[in-house]
C-alpha cells in the first residue's frame, strides 16, 4: 500500500507537522527485526531503551522522505540522517526526571527535522505538542532558549510537574496532538515543544512486541 500524506498547520506560529501512513512497506519486518535486537538504556533524556535499526530502513522510505522534507519543510538541498533508533518507553511515571516530565524541544538549531515512527498498539500514545503559557512560545530557537529555561527552571521550583504530561497543565497547554497508529510516522521541525502522550496507567514493557516501539529520527537539512 502506498504511503498516504497529510499535513496541516499548528498553533499561533503555524508550524507544519506531517502524518504519514502507511508509512514503511514491511512494517512487520521492522517489528521482528526489533524482536531480535539487543536493547540498551537511552540516557538521559529519553525514559527508556533503544536499539540499531536495520540498514535498509532509510532506503525502503527514502522517496518518501524526500518528498515530505522539500514540499513540507522547504528543504532544497541535503538531509542528513543525525540519529536514528528503535525506541521503547520503559520508564514508570514515578522514576522520570524533571526534563521527561515536560515538553522538550529536540534541537534549538535552524534546519533540524524530527520523526516518529509508530510500530506498537495505538492505546500506547502518540505525540502532542504544546504551548509555554507564561512566554507564548511555541518553538524554543536559539534566540528564546534563554528566557525560556529561565522562566521553566522558575516555573517548576513553584509548580513541580509529576508524571507523563497529560493535556494541559498549570505551565503548559496543549496545542495539537498526533494518535499512534500501526505504520504511522510524524514528521516536525525539532525546535517544536513536543512529548509523548503515554498514558497514566500504561503498562510500558521493554518487550518489542508488547511495548510502546518506535523509530525515532533526527535530520540536519542543509
Amino acid at each position: 500500500m502506498a504511503p498516504q500524506i497529510s499535513a496541516r498547520r499548528i498553533g499561533r506560529e503555524g508550524e507544519p507537522v506531517v502524518i504519514v501512513d502507511d508509512f514503511a512497506p514491511d512494517p512487520d519486518g521492522l517489528l521482528a527485526h526489533a524482536a531480535a535486537s539487543a536493547f540498551t538504556p537511552a540516557g538521559d533524556h529519553y525514559p527508556g531503551v533503544r536499539a540499531a535499526l536495520p540498514t535498509t530502513y532509510f532506503g525502503e522510505v527514502g522517496e518518501t522522505l524526500s518528498i515530505i522534507f522539500g514540499e513540507a519543510f522547504g528543504a532544497a538541498g541535503r538531509v542528513r540522517v543525525l540519529d536514528a533508533r528503535f525506541s521503547i518507553v520503559t520508564a514508570p511515571a514515578a522514576a522520570l526526571t524533571l526534563v521527561q516530565r515536560v515538553p522538550h524541544v529536540d534541537a534549538t538549531a535552524p534546519g533540524r527535522l524530527a520523526m516518529v515512527h509508530y510500530l506498537a498498539a495505538e492505546e500506547l500514545g502518540g505525540t502532542a505538542f504544546y504551548r509555554h503559557r507564561s512566554t507564548g512560545f511555541e518553538t524554543i530557537n536559539e534566540a528564546r532558549a534563554h528566557a525560556y529555561f529561565a522562566a521553566l527552571a522558575r516555573e517548576t521550583a513553584v509548580h513541580p510537574p509529576h508524571g507523563y504530561i497529560a493535556g494541559d497543565t498549570p505551565l503548559f497547554e496543549r496545542i495539537d496532538a498526533v494518535a499512534a497508529r500501526f505504520n504511522r510516522a510524524v514528521f516536525y521541525r525539532s525546535h517544536l515543544l513536543h512529548c509523548g502522550t503515554v498514558p497514566p496507567d500504561a503498562h510500558l514493557p521493554a518487550d518489542p512486541q508488547r511495548g510502546r516501539l518506535t523509530i525515532t529520527g533526527f535530520f540536519a537539512a542543509d
